[in-house]
């Protein structure tokens, strides 16, 4: 085992890292006044700052969750780390060399197994980019340019390439000091018949970072026919990648989300890049999974919770992509931010967009977003006979609690004016009314509040 670190190093890592620099990779913060900053605390649900960071003191302090402590303390609590692995990862942000008390200096092979994991992620990251430049990545250089992306692109984002050996990384990474059980543990290679083999091979690669820019896993696109495997293949769960918990490109998207408190949601990849390109660079995209509450997490600490934030999605317009964007709606109210919904033309995604339309089409097409409210209000009417009383009627019980839920007054108010007109219902005020009871009910059941039960509702006259 590792001795214990040094004393004075560890000191020498608390005061080399100011606790203020070292949270904003996580949230954003504001002025608190006093000198100290606060944002929405990380470690639970709350829907105005109480997270507060004294950088004079090096300290933070969550007055809703009672969390508080130094740097390390940070970092431990937020990357479920030790305290060795926590130190060890921000002296080598510091730049200093750690000093154990048994054993010298730094043992690389008796380092924590979360640094470790991360530095074989680093590794792999280079590795994969230096193939992309090789003779056999031809194939890979072609993908990206078909699709728009030049070198430099593909530089900026990290785009590389998996030889299409069975070992190459592994043994690459072996000769790094890495062990087969660290190649295993970190997703990079899988068991093979002789032992250890890379798990992606012949395949373009993405790195995938979190949101302090860490390469915690790989998404890996397929390029040849032959190969038997999905179109896309991803890093596997592991104990520094959970899937619902990254965003890809959030490492670059956000400062800008911040700045300008809005989030663009994409499908893939090659969207993210080309949104980036195209001047959108607050775009981010889920890896192999839906969105999902964790995801949300994510966004509302960068976001602040600030009610004229917004976040917009973009959704093909074909069945798929609304079912999608049904199901972002349905995660609506856990923002404080406007959510809203921009379809590509065509069925296009953005990457599409910008190879046939250029880069004004993409940042156009989230500037001509629609609120999701309306989206779903609009499908949810589609699916009902607006020629009969009942069919109104219908279309009527389902699409009032849909604007009930509506977070501002003003718009739900408006909203269901418009609702009326759109249902071809004369009497407003009933909508009206019917909507404002809803949100009564809503408020009183702690936001969970459902249709109003049937023998309470009054009939309309049509």
């Amino acid at each position: 085992m590792a001795g214990r670190i040094n004393d004075d190093d560890v000191k020498a890592v608390r005061d080399a890292v100011p606790i203020d620099a070292v949270v904003s990779e996580y949230l954003q913060l504001r002025s608190a006044g006093g000198g100290n900053l606060k944002g929405l605390c990380p470690f639970h649900d709350e829907k105005s700052p109480s997270f507060q960071v004294s950088p004079s003191k090096g300290l933070f302090h969550c007055f809703g969750c009672q969390e508080g402590g130094d740097t390390i303390a940070f970092v431990m609590k937020i990357d479920h780390l030790s305290f060795s692995e926590t130190v060890e990862r921000l002296a080598a942000l510091a730049g200093i060399t750690l000093r154990y008390e048994e054993g010298g200096y730094n043992p690389t092979h008796q380092r924590g197994e979360r640094v470790r994991l991360v530095e074989a992620h680093k590794a792999a990251a280079q590795f994969y980019v230096e193939q992309l430049g090789s003779a056999e990545a031809e194939i890979g250089r072609a993908f990206l340019a078909e699709r728009g992306f030049d070198q430099s692109a593909a530089e900026h984002f990290g785009v590389g390439y998996s030889p299409a050996g069975w070992d190459h990384l592994t043994r690459y990474l072996r000769g790094k000091g890495f062990s087969d059980k660290e190649l295993t543990l970190s997703g990079l290679s899988q068991e093979g018949r002789r032992g250890p083999i890379d798990r992606f091979r012949g395949r373009l690669m993405w790195p995938i970072r979190d949101i302090t820019g860490e390469v915690v896993g790989f998404g890996a696109r397929k390029l040849r026919d032959d190969d038997n495997g999905p179109k896309y293949l991803n890093t596997p769960e592991t104990a520094i990648y959970k899937k619902s918990q990254v965003l890809y490109g959030i490492d670059l998207a956000k400062k800008e989300i911040a700045k300008t408190s809005r989030a663009v949601v994409v499908e893939g990849y090659t969207d993210v890049m080309a949104c980036h390109l195209a001047g959108v660079t607050t775009a981010i995209a889920t890896c192999g999974t839906s969105f999902g509450g964790d995801h949300i997490k994510i966004l509302r600490r960068l976001l602040m919770d600030n009610a004229s934030a917004e976040v917009v999605f973009t959704f093909d317009g074909d069945a798929a992509g609304q079912k999608a964007a049904l199901r972002a709606f349905e995660d609506d109210q856990k923002f404080a931010a406007e959510t809203s919904i921009a379809i590509t033309p065509g069925g296009m995604d953005p990457c599409d967009l910008r190879l046939a339309k250029g880069d004004a089409a993409v940042a156009s097409l989230v500037e001509t977003r629609t609120p999701l409210f309306e989206f779903a209000i609009r499908h949810v009417v589609s699916r009902h006979n607006l020629e009969t009383p009942a069919g109104r009627a219908a279309a009527l019980d389902e699409a009032a609690p849909i604007v009930a839920n509506i977070k501002n007054i003003a718009i739900q108010h408006e909203s269901a004016v418009q609702l009326a007109g759109i249902l071809g219902i004369l009497d407003t005020q009933f909508v009206v009314k019917r909507v404002a009871q809803l949100a009564r009910w809503a408020r009183d059941r702690g936001g969970r509040g459902p249709a109003a039960p049937q023998d309470r509702r009054p009939t309309p006259s049509y």
